[in-house]
């Protein structure tokens, strides 16, 4: 006797509406994993065979209506931070760089320095979108194992690039950390130790700076230590209200390298020139 049991499609998650949409984007040629076959089975995706016998997948009209609902979605939860964060990974990407978001990099500072900070008092806390990244960077120094009087702090910054070249010393890697109200900015600045930390292991380093309600800028280029330079955002464009001071780096750490190793950049170059969701 057969049984009437059918199961239920298993649940979408992102590496489901990922493949989703670069089978839409692509040719269609199938990859034969169990992620293909959860998506055919959720009647996302259909086979179609050509007259040569050589079988592609196709988008249904259930899968297209999934891609518009996650980007739908994933578009209206993102706070200004994060849009902010994104439109300057995009743009890196544009110019030929790679760019990562969210980085958590080990970077030795004079162990003076990091005592000073944290015998400053504690700035206001900050927005839920950013608040791990800065308990990371707030965490506990260890001491660096080849300089005594230096201590490895996490920095993590919004944006980390660096440029697409096979010449080591011409990476130029660029910090680009994003504000969006003027009292986040304000507490950031009273830390020297996390700026410092973006100074040591960048050639630049820059701040992103929204708008306000009323359309102004959250601060003024000379409010910003002369050290980073300042672009302004608004209106889906970057524009540069002063250049950051650059210095050569010769070559990335070996755990940067790692670290890099280990995670997709923010925006593939194929997806620079629309949003990614």
């Amino acid at each position: 006797m057969e049984s009437a049991f059918s199961p239920e499609p298993p649940p979408l998650n992102r590496q489901h509406h990922r493949r989703l949409r670069d089978i839409y984007r692509s040719a269609g040629w199938p990859c034969a994993d169990m992620v293909e076959v959860e998506l055919l089975a959720a009647g996302l995706l259909e086979r179609r065979v050509s007259a040569d016998g050589h079988e592609t997948l196709r988008v249904t009209d259930a899968g297209i209506q999934t891609l518009a609902r996650v980007f739908a979605s994933n578009k209206a939860a993102r706070t200004p931070h994060e849009a902010l964060v994104e439109q300057v990974a995009v743009a890196m990407t544009r110019a030929g760089r790679l760019a990562w978001r969210g980085l958590m990099l080990r970077v030795p500072l004079p162990r003076a320095l990091l005592l000073g900070e944290a015998a400053a008092p504690m700035a206001a806390e900050p927005a839920p979108g950013w608040a791990a990244q800065l308990a990371v960077f707030e965490s506990e120094a260890t001491t660096h194992p080849n300089e005594p009087q230096h201590a490895w702090c996490m920095a993590c910054p919004d944006v980390f690039s660096i440029r697409r070249s096979s010449v080591e010393s011409y990476l130029e890697p660029v910090v680009h950390e994003i504000k969006v109200s003027r009292a986040d900015l304000l507490g950031d600045l009273k830390k020297p130790a996390k700026r410092a930390a973006y100074l040591e292991m960048a050639s630049a380093c820059w701040y992103v700076l929204g708008h306000d309600a009323r359309g102004r800028p959250i601060a003024q280029p000379e409010e910003v230590p002369p050290e980073c330079g300042v672009m302004y955002a608004r209106d889906g464009e970057l524009s540069i209200a002063r250049e950051a001071p650059r210095r050569a780096i010769e070559r990335l750490p070996f755990h940067v390298w790692m670290t890099l190793a280990q995670t997709e950049p923010a925006v593939r170059l194929e997806e620079s020139g629309q949003a990614r969701f």
